[in-house]
C-alpha cells in the first residue's frame, strides 16, 4: 500500500513540476518549434503566447499507431514518464511546451540511458532557444506563394 501512495505522489511531482499539453492545437503548435532527435524519441519546444505563461513549462507526449499496438503504446508512454520522473531536474523553461514524440526504441533502451537522453534532450532544446534561430534552421515559404 505504501508504494502505491508513494507512486502516486510521484506522479502528482510530475504534473507539479511539468504541466500537461491536453488540445491537439497545443500539440499542432509545438510541432512548429524546436527539435531534438534521438534513437527512443524526438524531443519538440516551442515558446508559449504572453496569455498562456500563467504556470509552468508543459510537456505532451504522442506514441503513435505505428509504434505498436495500444499495450506497447502505453508501455512506452509509462516508461518515459519514469524516466521524466528520475532525469529531474530538467533544463526546461517555464515559458515553453514541450512534445515528446516516442519510437519503439524506447521499450528496449536501457532505463539509465534513457534518462540521459532526456537530460541531453532538454539541455540541447534549451541551448538552441537561447541561441536564437540559426541560418541553418529557416524554412523558406513553400508553394505557389514562394518567390523566387
Amino acid at each position: 500500500m505504501e508504494s502505491k501512495s508513494r507512486d502516486q505522489d510521484a506522479q502528482a511531482f510530475l504534473v507539479r513540476a511539468l504541466g500537461r499539453l491536453k488540445r491537439r492545437a497545443e500539440f499542432q503548435r509545438v510541432s512548429r518549434g524546436k527539435r531534438r532527435s534521438c534513437d527512443p524519441f524526438t524531443l519538440q519546444a516551442a515558446p508559449r503566447r504572453p496569455e498562456d505563461l500563467a504556470c509552468e513549462a508543459r510537456l505532451g507526449f504522442t506514441v503513435t499507431k505505428k509504434v505498436g499496438n495500444s499495450v506497447v503504446r502505453n508501455r512506452i508512454r509509462r516508461r518515459l514518464k519514469a524516466a521524466l520522473r528520475d532525469a529531474e531536474p530538467l533544463e526546461a523553461r517555464a515559458d515553453c511546451d514541450y512534445v515528446l514524440m516516442a519510437r519503439r526504441e524506447a521499450l528496449a533502451r536501457p532505463f539509465a540511458a534513457l534518462v540521459d537522453d532526456l537530460r541531453q534532450a532538454f539541455r540541447a532544446i534549451g541551448r538552441t532557444e537561447k541561441d536564437g534561430p540559426r541560418p541553418s534552421d529557416f524554412n523558406p515559404p513553400k508553394g505557389k506563394n514562394r518567390r523566387p
